[in-house]
C-alpha cells in the first residue's frame, strides 16, 4: 500500500512542477488591471462563420455583427454553410450574410469548412482584400465593441490575436459552467499572462483574428485535426509566430449541458489532443532551446502533462491495483490511497476558480448562487478529462456536431 501511496505522490509532484509556473501566471495576471488600449486606425475585416444546421443560432450572431461599433462599411460577414439540410443558408443570407454553401462528407469537420470558405473569398475577392479574419461559431454572440477591441490589438502588430471568451448558459448547468470556467481561466489568466510577458497565446476554437499575411503564409487554412484550434497554436508556436491577446473584446458561446454532447466534446479534444502531441511535441521540445524558449515550454506543457502523464498515471496505478489485489490487498484500502493526492488536485484548482469567480462575476451568467456553487464543481469537472483522455488512447474518434439552441 505504501508503495502505490509513493507512485503517486511522485505523480503528483511531477505534475505540480510541470504546472506550477501557471500559478506564478496567475499573479502576473492580476499584478495589474488589463490597460484600454489607444484607438487604432481600422483594418478591413473578413467575418468567417463555420455553420452545419445552425438554423436556431446563427440569427443571433448575425444580429450582433450588425451592432458592432465599427465601420460597416469595413467588414463583410460570410457564412459557409457546411453540409446543411436545415435553413441555415437562407436565413443567413436574409440576415445580410454572404453565403457560400458545401457539400463533402468526405472532408467533415470546421478546419476543412473554413478552409474552403477562405479559397472562395480568395477566388471572389482577391488574397489582399481583406487585412485579416475573424472566426467566429454560429452560436457566438459578441459585444458591440468586440471587432473594434479586437483591432486595437491588431494594430500593435500581432499576427494572431484571441479574445476573451465566456459562456452564454454559464448558469444552465455543471458541465456548461465547468467548461465556461475553463475558458476563461485560459483567457483572463493564461493569454493576458502570456500577453504580459510577450509570449504565444494559445488559439481556443473560436473568437480569434489572424491576418492575410499569416493566411497566405499557411496556403489558407490546413488544419483540419479533430482540434484544430490546438493545431494552429502550435503550429504558431513552432513558426514563431506574433500571437496576442484582448481582453476588452469580450464574445459568449453555448457550451454542451447535455451529458452526450460534453462526453463527446472531451473525447475528441483529449483524441486530438495526443495527435496534435505526437505532430509537435519534437519540434516544441527543440524550441524549448532556442530564443522560442518559453512560448515552446508553454505550448508543450499544455499537452504533455494534460495527456501524456494523466494516461501514465492511470497506466501505473491500473498496474498496481492488479499486482496488490492479487496479493490479497483490500480495494478500499487501496482507493483510500488515492485520496490525499484527489484532495490536493482538488484545491489546487480551486486556486483558479474562486478568484477567477469573483474577478469575472460579472460575466458569469448566473445567479449567485450558482457563480459560488460551480466554483467548487469546476474541479470536478476537470477530473472528468480522466477518463476522457483513456478513452481516447484506445477508440477511433471522428468529427461530429454538437447541437447547439436546444433551449434557446
Amino acid at each position: 500500500m505504501s508503495a502505490l501511496y509513493l507512485i503517486n505522490i511522485t505523480l503528483g509532484v511531477v505534475f505540480a512542477l510541470c504546472y506550477f509556473y501557471q500559478y506564478i501566471f496567475l499573479f502576473i495576471a492580476y499584478l495589474e488591471k488589463p490597460k484600454k488600449l489607444p484607438d487604432a486606425p481600422a483594418a478591413r475585416l473578413g467575418i468567417l462563420i463555420a455553420a452545419r444546421n445552425e438554423e436556431r443560432v446563427v440569427h443571433s450572431l448575425l444580429d450582433s455583427l450588425k451592432s458592432q461599433d465599427y465601420p460597416r462599411e469595413l467588414y463583410t460577414v460570410f457564412v459557409i454553410a457546411d453540409n446543411c439540410t436545415d435553413d441555415t443558408a437562407k436565413i443567413a443570407r436574409n440576415l445580410g450574410a454572404t453565403v457560400y454553401e458545401r457539400q463533402n462528407e468526405l472532408q467533415i469537420g470546421k478546419g476543412y469548412a473554413i478552409d474552403f470558405l477562405i479559397k472562395r473569398i480568395w477566388s471572389d475577392f482577391g488574397t489582399d482584400y481583406f487585412d485579416a479574419f475573424v472566426i467566429f461559431d454560429a452560436d457566438n454572440t459578441l459585444e458591440p465593441d468586440f471587432l473594434t477591441e479586437i483591432n486595437k490589438t491588431f494594430a500593435l502588430g500581432y499576427d494572431v490575436v484571441t479574445s476573451y471568451r465566456t459562456a452564454s448558459n454559464y448558469g444552465e448547468n455543471w458541465r456548461a459552467a465547468g467548461q465556461g470556467m475553463y475558458f476563461i481561466r485560459e483567457s483572463r489568466i493564461m493569454n493576458l499572462a502570456r500577453m504580459r510577458l510577450r509570449a504565444t497565446t494559445f488559439v481556443t476554437g473560436t473568437g480569434f483574428l489572424f491576418s492575410k499575411e499569416i493566411c497566405k503564409r499557411y496556403g489558407g487554412w490546413p488544419f483540419h485535426s479533430l482540434t484544430e484550434d490546438g493545431e494552429f497554436s502550435m503550429h504558431n508556436a513552432v513558426c514563431g509566430v506574433k500571437c496576442g491577446y484582448c481582453n476588452s473584446a469580450v464574445f459568449y458561446d453555448e457550451q454542451a449541458t447535455d451529458i452526450r454532447d460534453s462526453w463527446y466534446q472531451r473525447l475528441r479534444w483529449c483524441k486530438g489532443g495526443l495527435w496534435i502531441f505526437k505532430k509537435y511535441m519534437p519540434s516544441l521540445a527543440r524550441g524549448i532551446f532556442s530564443r522560442r524558449f518559453f512560448s515552446s515550454f508553454d505550448m508543450l506543457m499544455c499537452l504533455a502533462p494534460a495527456y501524456i502523464l494523466t494516461l501514465l498515471a492511470i497506466g501505473v496505478n491500473i498496474i498496481a491495483f492488479v499486482i496488490l489485489a492479487l496479493l490479497g490487498e483490500n480495494p478500499l484500502a487501496m482507493l483510500s490511497a488515492l485520496l490525499p493526492i484527489a484532495v490536493g488536485a482538488y484545491i489546487l484548482i480551486l486556486l483558479f476558480s474562486i478568484p477567477l469567480t469573483v474577478s469575472e462575476w460579472k460575466h458569469l451568467r448566473a445567479t449567485p448562487q450558482k457563480k459560488i456553487l460551480y466554483a467548487f464543481t469546476f474541479p470536478l469537472f476537470l477530473f472528468t478529462f480522466i477518463p476522457a483522455a483513456l478513452v481516447a488512447l484506445f477508440k477511433k474518434v471522428k468529427w461530429r456536431p454538437v447541437s447547439h439552441g436546444k433551449k434557446l
